[in-house]
C-alpha cells in the first residue's frame, strides 16, 4: 500500500468525492457541465493532490502539494455555498464539516511536515 492510503487527510479527502458525487447526482441537467463538473473536479483534486505530493521525492513537494489540495477545497467550499444559494442543495445537504475537518487535517500535516524540514 502506498504511503498516502495511512493518510487520514487523503481518507477524509476521498470521502469529500463520494459526497460530492452524490449531492451532485441531483442537480438539474443544465448544471453538467457548468457547477456539476466544478465541483466534481474540485473534489477530485484534492486527493489526487495528496497522492501525488506523496509521491514526490521531497518533503517540499509534498508540502506544495497539500497547499494546492487545499486550495481546491476553498473553491469547493465557495462552488457549495453557491449551489445552496442557487437552491441545489439545502443547508442540512451542504458538506462544509467535512470540508472543514478535512482543511483542518491538511493543515496539521503541512504544519507537522514543514516542522519537520526546518528541525
Amino acid at each position: 500500500m502506498r504511503r498516502h492510503h495511512n493518510l487520514r487527510a487523503w481518507k477524509l479527502g476521498m470521502q469529500v468525492v463520494e459526497e460530492i458525487y452524490r449531492l451532485t447526482k441531483g442537480f438539474p441537467a443544465s448544471e453538467q457541465y457548468g457547477l456539476t463538473s466544478q465541483m466534481r473536479r474540485a473534489a477530485v483534486s484534492v486527493p489526487s493532490n495528496i497522492a501525488e505530493g506523496a509521491a514526490r521525492g521531497t518533503t517540499m513537494d509534498f508540502v506544495r502539494f497539500l497547499v494546492i489540495a487545499r486550495g481546491s477545497l476553498s473553491e469547493l467550499e465557495t462552488q457549495c455555498l453557491l449551489a445552496r444559494q442557487l437552491g441545489f442543495l439545502d443547508d442540512a445537504d451542504t458538506p462544509l464539516g467535512l470540508i472543514d475537518q478535512t482543511f483542518s487535517q491538511l493543515g496539521g500535516l503541512i504544519h507537522s511536515l514543514k516542522n519537520r524540514t526546518t528541525q
